[in-house]
């Protein structure tokens, strides 16, 4: 496919992109900053400017393209991942209004040009404990698609907004399928070595993320995945790894470090409470990195 990825050169998209590449797709960088790779061209766009995103979502992919006997298609999907990643780097009212503006021009672009494919990027967030003052006890478990929403923090609002603002263009653009990923801690390949070894010693350090994860890699072949999966209009997916991130089994630690927490379900001995479940059965998706395979047993 031809591919617009916006956000490409950040934490998550840097690692998403070669996998995407590596399984055939052509992409387009949509970023302020050059992405580190030299098969991909990244066109520097405003995405809060409506005008430049719609400009930008008909523009040659590089260079070489220029050399085609007629000008390129149209992409055939959009991965949205720029924004803000988080509180505190700009003032929370212009960060909210940053990330809800950004992805609704997104959206609106690639829906009004017929582009049918689209990913933007939720948040492990929404789920109300990730930023909120103080401690705060998650409503239940698993982390399902279908939990109640309540964040009190203004990072976690604005992707909600923007779940919102996919819903209601899938419903107006039928045969569009709009996907948000409720996206974990990503970790790069690096980071295995460097931080797992903390997050085993030290449980409830992980409990802002619901001790869940996904590999930045992982992260590409599931965009993949949802390329391939069609029909489904509008829908919400964790964008997980398969498992919680210490050597307990799930339903034994979670009973232990949250005991008033209610567990919905029978649980897979190792299952990410941030489950990613839905995205196995929807998407087809198989994890290829997981974290035990690069953190050694002591």
């Amino acid at each position: 496919m031809r591919v617009v990825f916006t956000g490409g050169s950040g934490k998550a998209g840097k690692h998403a992109i070669p996998y995407l590449l590596s399984q055939g797709h052509k992409v387009l960088n949509l970023d302020l900053v050059p992405l580190d790779n030299p098969d991909v061209y990244t066109l520097k766009t405003d995405l809060t400017d409506s005008g430049q995103v719609f400009n930008a979502f008909t523009s040659h992919f590089n260079m070489s393209e220029y050399s085609l006997p007629h000008a390129p298609p149209l992409p055939d999907a959009v991965v949205h991942f720029a924004a803000y990643a988080r509180n505190l780097l700009v003032p929370d009212s212009e960060m909210f209004a940053s990330n809800v503006k950004q992805t609704y021009n997104v959206i609106e672009a690639a829906c009004k040009l017929g582009i049918k494919k689209v990913i933007i990027a939720s948040s492990e967030t929404v789920y109300g404990v990730c930023f909120t003052q103080g401690e705060s006890d998650y409503h239940s478990f698993p982390l399902e698609e279908d939990y109640d929403c309540d964040p009190e923090d203004s990072y976690a609002t604005s992707k909600l907004c923007g779940e919102r603002i996919a819903r209601s263009f899938a419903r107006r653009f039928k045969g569009t399928d709009i996907f948000a990923f409720r996206i974990g801690n990503v970790i790069e390949p690096h980071e295995y070595a460097l931080n797992f070894p903390k997050y085993l010693a030290d449980p409830p350090s992980r409990k802002r993320n619901a001790w869940s994860y996904i590999d930045a890699r992982d992260l590409g072949k599931l965009c993949h995945c949802a390329f391939n999966t069609t029909g489904l209009g509008f829908q919400v997916f964790n964008a997980t790894n398969n498992t919680i991130t210490l050597r307990e089994k799930t339903k034994d630690f979670l009973q232990k470090e949250s005991p008033i927490v209610k567990i919905t379900r029978e649980l897979e001995d190792y299952e990410a409470p941030l489950t990613n479940m839905k995205a196995r059965k929807l998407l087809g998706f198989e994890e290829e990195h997981n974290w035990r395979d690069y953190v050694k047993e002591k």
